[in-house]
This record gives structure tokens, C-alpha cells and sequence, in this order.
């Protein structure tokens, strides 16, 4: 069911908000900078997401085929969303998830994940090895 959540940065100069379902699930991703960053999201299509504050916080950083954009506040370093398009959804919105300002640990825990091998891009299969990440 889709809920509508609140989320920020650490210094809450980042505002959004984001109709998710959690129950349809998250990623995690064992590319280079979603290991790195621990980064946890949610797909969603860009008419469920609102940037409520801090456009002019927001940096942007692309590396590889330079597709998608992985935002961070310039200020505290967090990186709450990212944009991007693929075959499987089109375009997106990753939201990461502990950026969620209301969720609970418990709806949090119970969103299923799906594992995905995006450092052999092998984005259809999940990593021989996920208890690090």
C-alpha cells in the first residue's frame, strides 16, 4: 500500500517526500558506490517523489556511463536520492530509505530486499556474497 513519507538529509537542508510502498520492496547493490555508501532505496516513479527544500544544497556526482545522478547535500554529505532511468523501470527516483524521517524500525525491517550484483553488472542477480554489504 502506498504510504506518503517525509525524508532529509542529516542537516535537514534536504526536504522531500515520496508516495513508497515498502511491502514491493528495496535494492542493495554491491556496485562500487552503493557498497561504499551503504546506500538502501526504494524505486519510485518521478510523479511519487516532491523535492520539498534544498535544490540549491543539493550536489550532484555521476561516474561510469554518467546515466544517473547520485545527490548529496553539499553541506553534510548525505545522499538521500538519486535519479536515473533503466530498462526495468524507466525513469526513477532511488530514495534511500534511512533518510525516511517517519518510518519505523519495524515497517523498515519487513521490507523485503532484492540483491543486486551491479559490480559485475549482472543487475538480474544478486552477489555471491551479501552479508557485508
Amino acid at each position: 500500500m502506498l504510504k506518503s513519507y517525509q525524508g532529509s538529509c542529516h542537516c535537514g537542508a534536504v526536504r522531500f517526500a515520496a508516495e513508497i510502498d515498502l511491502a514491493q520492496g528495496s535494492l542493495r547493490c554491491n556496485c562500487s558506490i552503493c557498497a561504499k555508501l551503504r546506500f538502501w532505496p526504494a524505486i519510485v516513479a518521478p510523479s511519487a517523489f516532491r523535492l520539498l527544500a534544498g535544490e540549491e544544497a543539493l550536489s550532484d556526482y555521476q561516474f561510469h556511463t554518467r546515466r544517473d545522478h547520485h545527490f548529496f547535500c553539499r553541506h553534510c554529505g548525505v545522499h538521500p536520492f538519486g535519479t536515473g532511468s533503466s530498462p526495468r523501470w524507466g525513469a526513477f527516483y532511488a530514495v534511500n530509505l534511512p533518510c525516511l524521517d517517519d518510518t519505523t524500525p519495524a515497517e523498515l525491517a519487513a521490507a523485503p530486499v532484492t540483491w543486486i550484483d551491479g559490480k559485475n553488472d549482472n543487475w538480474d542477480s544478486a552477489p555471491a556474497i551479501i552479508d557485508h554489504l
